[in-house]
């Protein structure tokens, strides 16, 4: 579903359930050894299904390791993006040279537990996610927050190699599908332009809510 909001240059591998008989690339191995049985599966399938996805883009199976803060560990040339929750697992990748970063995420269309809104999100935030829930209230708007705000920092990581607490960035979201992060701290430096904002999409369908924040290539 997810490859809906995102371009043409990033190719999407998805699991809806977790396969029988997958097992982790030996070198992998060693990152769960020690994790619960559903931990293991979710690292397992989102895995299987990057693998898939670099296998269209031309790039032999690897190893996909987690890195600093669990950034995952991508080939040379290729960007890209992993995320899973119950019922989803997906992969987003592409080449360098046709993208900057990717950053997805997948979060169950399900209202956030208590407190945590008020915990990840600026008061300009709560006030627009109010205003949305007051419109459209068959939609989960705060899930559609968090969410938005997971998929800007796994675009925002890779560019820059530091933490974007959740605060540093102010999300607006528009009931078309789509919303704009606007960095509250300096932003990377992309073709040697300051970004000073991500731009993202976002669909709610199947009992999900997916996210994607794409950052072109320069002169891509």
């Amino acid at each position: 579903m997810i490859e809906r909001i995102l371009p043409p240059a990033v190719v999407v591998e998805e699991c809806f359930s977790d396969p029988a008989g997958l097992r982790p690339h030996p070198d992998e191995e060693p990152a769960v050894a020690d994790a619960v049985p559903k931990r293991r599966q979710e690292f397992t399938t989102v895995r299987h299904c990057a693998r898939r996805a670099l296998a269209r883009l031309g790039v032999p199976p690897a190893a996909i390791l987690p890195g600093v803060r669990g950034a995952p560990g991508w080939p040379a040339g290729v960007v890209g993006s992993m995320t899973h929750c119950d019922g989803y697992r997906g992969a987003a990748l592409a080449r360098a040279g046709a993208v900057g970063s990717l950053g997805v995420d997948a979060e169950p269309h399900a209202p956030l537990p208590e407190g945590v809104l008020d915990a990840v999100a600026r008061p300009a935030e709560r006030a627009r996610t109010a205003a949305l829930r007051a419109a459209r209230p068959e939609v989960c708007w705060d899930r559609l927050l968090f969410s938005a705000k997971e998929s800007v920092y796994k675009a925002w990581f890779p560019l820059t190699g530091r933490f974007l607490d959740f605060a540093e960035a102010d999300i607006a979201v528009d009931a078309d599908g789509t919303f704009t992060a606007r960095l509250l701290v300096p932003g990377p430096r992309v073709g040697g332009t300051e970004l000073t904002a991500f731009d993202g999409r976002f669909l709610v369908d199947r009992g999900l809510v997916l996210t994607a924040v794409t950052v072109p290539a320069p002169g891509a």
